[in-house]
């Protein structure tokens, strides 16, 4: 009763065209409070909906910002131009098209929206470092310019340089994750490494990238293409190539003028398929931009359905209320009080009770992420303002649909039977 006077005098001070929506809502909240655990329970289901929503939601934004970060760190106006292989009248594989220097040349000679290329060799690669021997490491064999390019910088030594690209200089650069298999610290910087029987100097450790869909970016060789070429001559006329737009806006207009040189120069004809093939790094952000709002959508479209299970509780309780206050119905009818007040009065009631319980909800969703951010290898999370938002409008709309059918029971209620009610 204390809690009652309260509310009451507290509509004193509010203005005359609030006051009925106030006075109902301090209606709804004096019935809660006199009913806490039958509130509590009934409004049970849309706590977990609501707490599963914001949880999940964190969790999903959370991994989709460091993969979005992660793939950023790499580049997102990079591109990655490569022979496509020729295939055979059965459709067979034969060889790949042939990629040359001066087709690189070309490309970074005619096309305004790059800013810089780098010819690139793959393979895989044996290295080792006296007794240890690590089989089928990733290698690039490439130019000065692969650091910026690709944004993959040295942390401790050197890359190599222009120079020692033009002479074909035996060094390497190592990732973090081959020092770590070859039980190496920092002091390999300026030993020697064998790699494919060949002698080269470590001059630099990369910096740590981390994996990403089970490719490990750390394990990495990387070498001049120079040097590469001597170990690998027949790659001489199969080079693929980096490609840096000049930003992330003119990556298509670069594409065009790549597609368009090279056609040129391979002498490719209207009609005649492109004998190359190029990669965007910013198409696999792209796709996972997608992929992230479709798995962010269904997974709370699942979590929601158990609001329909606290909605359903909702409308039952309140139906078990309607039933116990008839007299309190006719007692208000027959002062005067109108079928829409008494349904403005109940469905305010269901509204306030699940937007109770949405509201309790979004705590717990909050203090669970919290939870979750404290895990030593958990990525950075933050509940997104949006999802909040979210969750609470639900849980209001559940209290509003599931509200409507006993709010309309107690307004047709006829005050003569009300009165009669036992």
């Amino acid at each position: 009763m204390k809690l009652a006077r309260i509310l009451f005098r507290a509509l004193l001070f509010i203005p005359d065209r609030v006051q009925a929506t106030a006075g109902n809502v301090a209606t709804a909240l004096i019935q809660i409070w006199a009913n806490k655990v039958r509130s509590l329970l009934t409004v049970l289901g849309i706590i977990i909906a609501v707490t599963s929503i914001i949880t999940v939601v964190t969790l999903v934004e959370g991994f989709g910002n460091y993969v979005s970060t992660f793939l950023r760190g790499l580049g997102t106006n990079m591109m990655v131009v490569y022979p496509e292989w020729l295939r055979g009248p059965r459709g067979e594989y034969l060889r790949p098209a042939e990629m040359t220097l001066e087709d690189i040349q070309a490309v970074d000679a005619g096309a305004t929206a790059i800013r810089r290329t780098s010819p690139v060799i793959y393979n895989r690669a044996t290295i080792e470092y006296g007794r240890q021997q690590l089989t089928n490491i990733a290698m690039r064999a490439t130019n000065e310019l692969f650091q910026p390019i690709r944004n993959f910088y040295v942390d401790a030594g050197r890359f190599f340089s222009a120079v020692d690209v033009e002479n074909a200089t035996p060094v390497c650069a190592l990732g973090r994750e081959v020092l770590r298999k070859l039980e190496c610290d920092e002091s390999l910087v300026g030993d020697y490494v064998h790699i494919d029987g060949q002698r080269f100097q470590v001059i630099g450790l990369l910096e740590s990238k981390g994996s990403f869909m089970g490719d490990n970016q750390d394990e990495l060789i990387v070498i001049s293409w120079t040097s590469g070429l001597k170990m690998y001559p027949e790659n001489r006329k199969y080079l693929a190539f980096y490609v840096e737009a000049m930003g992330e806006d003119q990556v298509g207009e670069a594409e065009g003028q790549i597609v368009r040189i090279l056609r040129r120069r391979h002498g490719l004809k209207a009609g005649d398929k492109n004998d190359f093939g190029i990669f965007k790094q910013d198409q696999i952000l792209q796709e996972f931009h997608k992929v992230r709002i479709i798995a962010t959508s269904v997974l709370a479209g699942i979590v929601s359905i158990s609001l329909l299970v606290g909605g359903i509780g909702i409308m039952n309780v309140m139906l078990v209320s309607v039933t116990e206050r008839t007299r309190e119905i006719g007692l208000r009818k027959s002062v005067g009080a109108r079928r829409r007040d008494i349904l403005m009065q109940f469905l305010t009631e269901a509204v306030v009770l699940s937007t109770a319980g949405g509201g309790v909800g979004i705590a717990a969703g909050y203090a669970l992420s919290h939870l979750a951010s404290m895990h030593p290898n958990m990525v950075e999370v933050a509940v997104p303002l949006w999802s909040v938002s979210l969750a609470l409008g639900f849980s209001a709309g559940v209290g509003i649909f599931f509200g409507i059918i006993p709010a309309f029971k107690a307004a047709i209620i006829h005050p003569i039977d009300a009165l009669r009610h036992e």
